[in-house]
C-alpha cells in the first residue's frame, strides 16, 4: 500500500489491505479505483473512485471513507454517547464521561477513531490523557469529524 496511507493507518493500531495497483495518486490526493475506473480514468482527472485522503503540509490527512475502512478493521477507538457523538459532530473535544467503550490502549498521546453507538466512524482525535486513569474532563481533542464540511460552508 502506498506509504502515507499505511504509516497513518499504523497510528490507530491497524493495517489495511488496500490493493496498491488500484491507489492512484493525483497530485497530493490518494484515490482508490476499481479494475474498471482505473482503466477508463485519464492521467488528467480532478476525482475518481473513493477519495482517501490527501498530503497536507508534510502530513498525511485522511478521507473519510479511509476512517470508515479503519474502523471496519478495528482500529484502536472509543464509542461516545448520544450527546457527546452531536457535541463531537460540532467540533467539540470529548470529555471522559462521553465514553462508553475503549478499543486499544487509550493512552496519552495515541490517536483514536470516534464512533457512535452504532460503530459509525464520526472521526478522529488524539487522546490528551490516559483514558483508563481518568474520570472527568476533556480527554480526546478533536482533530477532524464529519461535522468540518457543514461549519466551513459561508453562510449566505
Amino acid at each position: 500500500m502506498i506509504k502515507p496511507i499505511r504509516d497513518f493507518a499504523t497510528l490507530f493500531g491497524t493495517k489495511l489491505s488496500l490493493p496498491e495497483s488500484l491507489i492512484v495518486k493525483k497530485g497530493n490526493r490518494f484515490f482508490l479505483l476499481t479494475t474498471e475506473l482505473k482503466k477508463l480514468a485519464l492521467k488528467d482527472f480532478f476525482y475518481a473512485g473513493t477519495f482517501l485522503g490527501e498530503v497536507k503540509n508534510g502530513g498525511f490527512f485522511p478521507g473519510f471513507d479511509l476512517l470508515r475502512m479503519m474502523a471496519e478493521q478495528k482500529a484502536n477507538g472509543v464509542v461516545v454517547d448520544k450527546k457527546t457523538e452531536w457535541l463531537f459532530i460540532c467540533g467539540r473535544d470529548i470529555f471522559r464521561q462521553g465514553i462508553t467503550e475503549v478499543t486499544g490502549p487509550g493512552r496519552k498521546g495515541d490517536y483514536v477513531l470516534v464512533l457512535n453507538q452504532h460503530g459509525e466512524c464520526l472521526g478522529f482525535g488524539q487522546t490528551i490523557r490516559d483514558l483508563d486513569k481518568q474520570k472527568e474532563g476533556v480527554s480526546i481533542e478533536n482533530i477532524s469529524d464529519i461535522g468540518d464540511f457543514l461549519r466551513r460552508e459561508k453562510p449566505t
